[in-house]
Order: C-alpha cells, then structure tokens, then sequence
C-alpha cells in the first residue's frame, strides 16, 4: 500500500497557453538521508523527515521554481516556473506546475533533454514575438551558493552532463541536533526549488520531466 499527502492549487485549463509548459518531478526524498550536504548545512548532510514535509506542503504552493544557466546551483532571481501540486508519495516529494515556456525556453529545452523522458518532447513549439530562524536565512537543498549572482538573460547554459535533478529552499528550519553528524529537519518552511544536475543535488533520487 502507498501512503499519499497531496496539495493542489486549482488552475483553470488555458489551450496553447504560449507562456505555460506543464513539469512534473521528485523535489526530495523524506526520512532517508541526503547524499551530499546543501548550502548552509555546514558541510553535514540532512534529513527531512516526512512530518516536516507534511507540514510544510502547504508553502510549497505558489512558490518559484529556478535555475542557473550552469545548472550548478540556486538563483532565487531567475525564476522560470510555479509549483501548483505538492504531494508525498512513499518517501518520495513529488511536485508539478507550470515553467514559463515563452520567457525562459531555454529551460524548457534543457529539461526536455536531460529531464527523466529525455527525447520524448524535444521539440517545443513557440510563438513569434512582434513587438533558516533556521540555517543562517536560508538552506539549500542542493550544494549551492546562498546569496547567487544575477545571470544575464544572453548566457549561454551549460551543456547537461546526465539526467536533471532538483532541490528545495527552505527557512525556519528546527534542527533536531545540531552537533550530529547528519542533520534531522524536524519542521521546515519551504521557500521554492531549483533545477540543476543530479550530481549537484543534495539528493541523487529527485528528478524532472515535462509533463
């Protein structure tokens, strides 16, 4: 049997919305130890557990989904996309939502390269224009830089090395103990999520597809 905690934003259906790409994807895994520490956990891995993650579904709603053009880390100023579903199913964090496909294409033909499907949607077609009171403020799910630079919109992104990955953002996070050596996340508030490489993720499990 699959244990399901599930969150929804209701949106109204828009056909060939030029400006909305659906997403699907695993934000985390909860009870099971990261793989790599994130930013501001200094140095040690973290824990989520699924009663904080059930707690804190609902401020996953609404919130921003970023990226870097290195895939490489956090930019909380570059964001591409909203969260609308937040659910767990097992361990697994799953979230899906809408990229804004007519301003940031180039993520969206990243994700459909190196997303989970990668090939199923190559192609995206467009329209022409005319015209932590927790870790420090905030801690990464990812191993990433806390305070990011702002990329212009003309850098060229990084070729993907692998399949995508993704991460959270979180604030008033409550450590368990902050003197082991892997930190247990008992109540979290989740502040967004990011896209980059699965070797960058603090969790080798999370993935991402258009949906």
């Amino acid at each position: 049997m699959v244990e399901l905690e599930s969150m929804a934003v209701e949106m109204p259906e828009v056909k060939g919305h030029p400006n909305r790409v659906e997403f699907r994807g695993v934000l985390a895994v909860v009870d099971v130890p990261s793989q790599r520490a994130p930013s501001g956990s200094r140095g040690r891995r973290v824990l989520l557990t699924k009663a904080a993650a059930e707690r804190a579904l609902p401020s996953l709603l609404g919130m921003a989904l970023d990226y870097a053009p290195s895939l490489d880390r956090h930019d909380v100023q570059r964001k591409v996309g909203v969260i609308t579903r937040a659910e767990i199913v097992g361990r697994n964090l799953e979230v899906s939502g809408y990229l804004f496909a007519k301003d940031f294409p180039e993520i969206v033909d990243e994700i459909a390269k190196g997303g989970r499907n990668a090939g199923v949607r190559a192609q995206v077609v467009r329209p022409r224009e005319f015209s932590l009171a927790g870790v420090g403020s905030r801690l990464f799910g990812a191993a990433g830089y806390s305070f990011p630079r702002r990329w212009p919109r003309t850098s060229i992104m990084a070729a993907s090395t692998g399949k995508l990955g993704m991460s959270y953002e979180v604030t008033s996070v409550e450590i368990a103990d902050r003197e082991a050596r892997v930190w247990t996340l008992n109540r979290v508030t989740f502040t967004g999520a990011a896209v980059l490489r699965k070797d960058k993720a603090a969790y080798s499990e999370t993935w991402i597809e258009l949906g």
